[in-house]
């Protein structure tokens, strides 16, 4: 069980630096041009997708290792 734990959390924190890095990459794309205007961008919009992505495999990181120290204190 704490093997699969631990490649669930490895598969989280590699899904969290993906997540990380398209973010950044895509929010540094962005022209002045696209940032001055009324509305978001496409590519102001898809970076804050990313971010939020990132977010939530953070969440998810860290529950498992919640859920990793639960299973070792009870051993």
């Amino acid at each position: 069980m704490q093997t699969f734990l631990v490649i669930l959390l490895i598969a989280a924190m590699i899904a969290t630096v993906v997540a990380l890095v398209r973010g950044i990459v895509t929010f540094l794309q962005q022209s002045t041009a696209e940032a001055h205007g009324d509305a978001p961008s496409a590519s102001a919009l898809k970076s804050n997708r990313m971010m939020q992505q990132r977010i939530l495999f953070q969440a998810i990181a860290v529950v498992i290792v919640v859920i990793l120290l639960f299973a070792a204190g009870r051993t």
